[in-house]
């Protein structure tokens, strides 16, 4: 097995090879350059070169023009005479054209398999990022996973966690008692960002089958590591989606892979193209997960690629774990721009031939100032690099190409179409259905419960008097007759004054006689 890859020619007359130790590259890395400059085809060489050597390899396309990997370069090519020239300048002789093994993924399902994870699993942290909710508004989510949890509510897809805050938000009164107030304010404004990313497409990251990592760390028959495309061309459009799903998958590695110390080779290579979006407003607690998962997923053989226009865009305790760099032409036009040169420059082991910072501005396009990690970790001298040709092809695929790759492939099948079990949302809609239903009955025993004279009327006792219906209304006796209506009167006086002074006149006469 191959112990280095092969990155390019340096020196004077670029004939000496520029080499990654693969011992050392789980100690990430940062690919960095202007627009045109050569990024792209920077990481497609990178990609074919740890696939070569067995490693698993996960990136995004964020153009499209990394679909080529799949299909082998061709002498027929425009470029087949420059990269033939390229290859024998910089001494690259093993250079010839192949494909790479590839498997498409897409969260909208378009381009690739789909790729879901469930809401309980990207968790409350980076679901607040990605809905972008205030502290108060965080506050609230994290309660209604904390109930999901006591409750054994599944949250599965985006439907259980609209139906578990309009839980919280009826029974809001009783939570505020126990985890602080909740306000339906709140609430409401979470369900409407929860609609905006429904809207956004957001829906279908959300469901079942989730994703297995598994899939993602395969080889092929001949050993080759598998690439794994994410199509981001369209994701882009919704960029905190896309940063969220990312470190999604970069937490969910670090958690669920095993301490492996030092490999011989990494476990899996992990490109996170546009990383600036991963930063840009980012709070600090997930700035700090971030360097995190940076400084302790080297152990579990995961090295992680970040590839962006400038350095500056990483934060600075990130940039400081990543030990190979690999920096394309940055342009200096404005004073903040040539800070930012300047700054570049001072991060590599300066190299008494050249002046770093001169370097870095004037490297054309295909060449890179590079700086590898050499034994016992320790930083390479910098060096001006002629990066290699890529073997497969320059470009992107067809869309009849890309799907009859995805017809092919081993995922084929797995993942395509949706599952919806029993989870938080049918739990959430049996238990109201129940309720509704013992409200309704007792409603309705309520209704045709017999009231105690009608009880002893069907009790078969002597009763006298009329049977009616519940009513508000005064109940009236039946006057059946005219002596009926004179005798109600008689006793209505005698109860009156009148007939009180009539008694104690008879009464006092009786005791008079005695």
């Amino acid at each position: 097995m191959t112990e280095t890859i092969f990155i390019g020619g340096g020196g004077e007359s670029y004939a000496e090879p520029q080499e990654m130790t693969l011992k050392y590259a789980n100690r990430h890395g940062l690919i960095a350059g202007a627009t045109g400059t050569g990024k792209t085809v920077t990481l497609q060489i990178l990609a074919e070169s740890f696939s070569n050597a067995g490693v698993p390899v996960i990136l995004s396309d964020v153009k499209g023009d990394l679909s080529g990997l799949a299909k082998s370069g061709s002498a027929t090519h425009k470029l087949h005479g420059p990269f033939m020239e390229r290859a024998a300048k910089i001494g690259f002789a093993d250079y010839s054209y192949h494909a790479t093994p590839v498997t498409f993924w897409d969260l909208y399902g378009e381009q690739g398999h789909p790729v879901r994870t469930t809401v309980a699993e990207m968790g409350p942290l980076l679901l607040a990022r990605l809905l972008e909710l205030s502290e108060a508004q965080e506050g609230i989510l994290n309660i209604a996973f904390r109930l999901a949890d006591e409750e054994g509510l599944a949250l599965l897809d985006l439907k259980d966690l609209q139906a578990l805050l309009v839980w919280v938000g009826e029974n809001r009164a009783e939570l505020s008692l126990r985890y602080g107030n909740v306000s339906t304010a709140s609430i409401g404004a979470i369900q409407r960002r929860l609609l905006v990313l429904e809207n956004q497409g957001g829906a279908q990251l959300f469901g079942e089958p989730a994703l297995e990592l598994s899939d993602l760390m395969r080889c092929d028959a001949d050993g080759r590591g598998m690439v794994n495309i994410l199509a981001a061309d369209k994701l882009m459009a919704a960029p905190g989606l896309y940063a969220t799903f990312l470190l999604w998958l970069l937490s969910e590695l670090f958690e669920e892979l095993p301490e492996v110390g030092d490999p011989d080779k990494p476990k899996l290579v992990f490109f996170f193209d546009e990383a600036h979006l991963l930063f840009d407003d980012a709070p600090k607690a997930l700035i700090d997960k971030v360097e995190q998962v940076a400084r302790l997923i080297r152990s579990k053989g995961v090295g992680v690629y970040f590839i962006t226009q400038s350095p500056a865009d990483v934060p600075e305790d990130i940039l400081g774990q990543l030990g190979n760099r690999i920096q394309h032409a940055l342009r200096a036009f404005t004073a903040r721009d040539r800070k930012n040169l300047r700054l570049a420059a001072e991060t590599y082991r300066e190299n008494p031939r050249f002046s770093t910072e001169d370097a870095i501005r004037e490297v054309g396009v295909g060449e890179a100032v590079t700086s590898m990690l050499r034994k016992k970790g320790v930083p390479g001298i910098v060096e001006r690099t002629l990066i290699r040709p890529p073997s497969s092809q320059l470009g992107p695929i067809s869309a009849s190409e890309r799907a009859e790759f995805l017809r092919q492939s081993d995922m084929a099948g797995k993942y395509d179409q949706p599952a919806d079990r029993r989870s938080a949302y049918e739990i959430l809609a049996e238990r109201a259905a129940k309720a509704a239903a013992e409200a309704e009955a007792a409603e309705d025993a309520a209704e045709i419960a017999p009231e105690p004279m009608a009880r002893e009327y069907n009790a078969a006792r002597r009763y006298s008097g009329a049977r009616v219906s519940r009513s508000s209304a005064r109940r009236v006796k039946p006057r059946d007759s005219f002596g009926s209506a004179i005798g109600e009167a008689v006793i209505k006086e005698l109860k009156g004054t009148t007939g009180r002074r009539i008694v104690r006149g008879i009464l006092g006469s009786l005791f008079k006689g005695r």
